[in-house]
């Protein structure tokens, strides 16, 4: 009998649904069980609209079975099977999608889930088959007929004895190549595992022969593989913290327990459940190139996506969990979005209740959202520098910084509240540490001062600052920047004064060291000398950015201040008129404590050593 010709334009179009539209051959099965899932529901759905149907709809199922012999894999349903009509239109006819026909014709009269959209996902099964056998009887007939293809060239379609109504895809795999081993389908935890992975949230169980061993002997057993409902489609007060926990722990591999779960759902227009998990640690590889984020896709419980990056903003990229919508808008293949409104909507929805999690635990659980802070604050950081501060404001209130003030985190919310009544200044000082942002001199001037300050220790903190550049109106200051002025009018004024007659000698020291200017100071109490930075780039600025693998030498435009109150300060005096020579020495030995004061290397250390050896002895 002559094979009948596929409905299709051309046998090009075939060879790209089996070659070129699915990128992985694992989906095969998803495809398939879905298609059967898509025939329960059919039949399910008629059987509630029709009083003449009479079905027990605890038997709904499909089923599984392997023939290592015969190297065949059978998937079949007791849904509502196809007429010889249905066959020749539905796998006859590329793209022709009766799951999409019957949802239109349905949809009017009652909202129903049916997984498939566009008729593609049957030709998958070729990716892995050689040939693909459909035994199918609808429901209320009497007759069955098969539908057998080998590909591109075409199919039959004839009669055959089936008891039951429904339908029965039987691939015969292809033989292994050096590129790929397709016996591997015939393995039974291969399967299931791919049962588990794809479709394991299936609505009709999805069974399977299993062998056990009982008194020695095997023994095979039908088991049911997929779990049925998703734990977020059940009600939350029906899900114990254990459930919750063991989920986390098996769909994302993280034996430690999550800090937060975040279990809702959407309703409306666009409609979708969430779960998602605010981890207590971030993963080994979290702030590499390697670290892929995403959430996982479902559409009516089977998984499209194993990471949907467009569903979480790079700030929140440390959430993991699930999303599951009826309403995506699938692509052909239906293994990526198409990216469209409802995408966004669900992104958006998504973000939104993250960060208001992530507010409630601030402000309610001050304990946890510092360990929370402490494993991923450098994300939220990094999210307020990206696209040149366009999130700034959604992230300010959710950043935490070291403090003055009892010496513990603050928000900026918190530090706004305790300022002065005339400051108009948030002070902050840069360093490796706290303990050494609190000896820097200049921070111990602001603190003589009354100011609180806050300590920025992490790598880039200072440009989080300057992309915020204010909050709640307040401007941003490092107290270490030249031009944060805590001097009354008339200190500055006597001190201008002091620096202009002294101008020859600043002129003479500049010429030994490597800074903008020098000058002396009031605001060093008991230190000597400190370095200062003029211009957009400070000096913490500098560490970072030569710390880039860029090969920039970038360099801060600094000033080296002298503590006017000192007694160094009528030593250079002396030098100056007495002893040049050694006036430089001394000018390349205050640098080098400024700069290590700053925690900048010394640029010659062997020159440095040499000359306090030279005063020393």
């Amino acid at each position: 009998m002559a094979k009948k010709q596929f409905k299709a334009e051309s046998k090009k179009l075939m060879e790209l649904m089996i070659n070129s539209i699915y990128t992985n051959k694992d989906i095969f099965l998803r495809e398939i069980i879905s298609n059967a899932s898509d025939a329960i529901d059919k039949l399910h759905y008629k059987s509630l609209t029709d009083r003449k149907i009479k079905i027990d709809t605890d038997d709904f199922a499909s089923k599984v079975d392997i023939d290592k012999d015969s190297r065949t894999i059978t998937i079949s349903d007791n849904g509502i099977g196809m007429s010889k009509e249905e066959l020749e239109n539905n796998l006859g006819t590329i793209a022709k999608s009766g799951s999409s026909a019957f949802k239109e014709e349905n949809d009017k009269k009652e909202n129903i889930d049916i997984i498939g959209q566009f008729g593609v996902g049957f030709y998958s099964a070729f990716m892995v088959a050689s040939k693909v056998s459909v035994t199918s009887k609808a429901y209320g007939s009497d007759e069955a007929y098969l539908w057998e293809s080998e590909g591109i060239e075409g199919y039959n379609i004839k009669s055959c004895d089936k008891e039951e109504y429904g339908t029965s895809v039987t691939l015969t795999l292809k033989d292994d190549s050096d590129d790929f081993e397709y016996s591997k389908y015939l393995e039974d935890y291969t399967i299931q595992g791919l049962i588990k992975k794809y479709s394991d949230y299936i609505t009709y169980p999805i069974k399977m022969e299993t062998v056990h061993v009982h008194d020695e002997k095997e023994v095979k057993e039908e088991e049911v593989i997929n779990s049925l409902v998703p734990l977020w489609k059940r009600n939350k007060s029906e899900i114990t913290k254990e459930e919750y926990d063991t989920f986390y722990s098996d769909k994302f591999f993280d034996y430690e327990k999550p800090l937060k779960v975040l279990h809702f759902n959407m309703e409306g227009v666009i409609g979708f459940n969430a779960l998602l998990y605010i981890p207590s640690h971030a993963p080994f590889d979290y702030y590499s190139k390697e670290y892929e984020k995403g959430l996982q896709l479902y559409s009516n419980g089977v998984l499209i996506m194993e990471k949907c990056a467009d569903l979480l903003p790079d700030y929140f990229s440390f959430v993991k969990g699930v999303v599951d919508s009826p309403d995506l808008s699938l692509n052909i293949s239906r293994e990526t979005l198409q990216q469209d409104r409802v995408l966004v909507k669900i992104a958006k929805a998504i973000e939104s209740k993250i960060k208001k999690e992530l507010e409630t635990m601030l402000e309610k659980d001050r304990e946890t959202y510092e360990k929370f802070f402490d494993a991923f604050g450098l994300q939220l950081k990094a999210g307020v520098c990206a696209n040149y501060g366009m999130d700034k404001d959604k992230l300010s209130d959710l950043l935490l910084f070291k403090s003055s003030f009892e010496d513990k985190y603050v928000t900026l919310k918190e530090y706004v509240s305790r300022m002065k009544d005339d400051q108009d200044i948030i002070y902050y000082a840069c360093a490796e540490s706290e303990s050494k942002a609190r000896m820097l001199p200049q921070t111990e001037n602001a603190l003589s001062k009354g100011y609180e300050v806050l300590y920025l220790t992490e790598y880039g903190d200072e440009f989080v600052v300057q992309t915020l550049m204010e909050y709640d109106s307040k401007k941003f200051a490092n107290v270490s920047s030249s031009e944060t002025d805590l001097d009354s009018k008339e200190d500055k004024e006597e001190l201008d004064k002091i620096n202009k007659e002294n101008k020859d000698m600043f002129e003479a020291m500049k010429k030994a060291i490597d800074v903008k200017e020098v000058r002396f100071t009031r605001s060093l109490k008991n230190h000597p000398v400190c370095l200062s930075s003029e211009g957009m780039i400070t000096s913490s600025m500098e560490k970072v950015m030569n710390a880039m693998p860029t090969g920039q030498n970038v360099k801060a435009s600094m000033v080296m201040e002298i503590n006017e109150n000192h007694a160094i300060a009528s030593k250079l005096k002396d030098l100056y008129k007495k002893d040049k020579k050694k006036l430089e020495k001394y000018s390349k030995i205050l640098y080098a404590q400024a700069r290590l004061i700053e925690g900048l290397p010394v640029e010659n250390p062997t020159e440095l050593s040499n000359l306090v050896c030279e005063e020393l002895s």
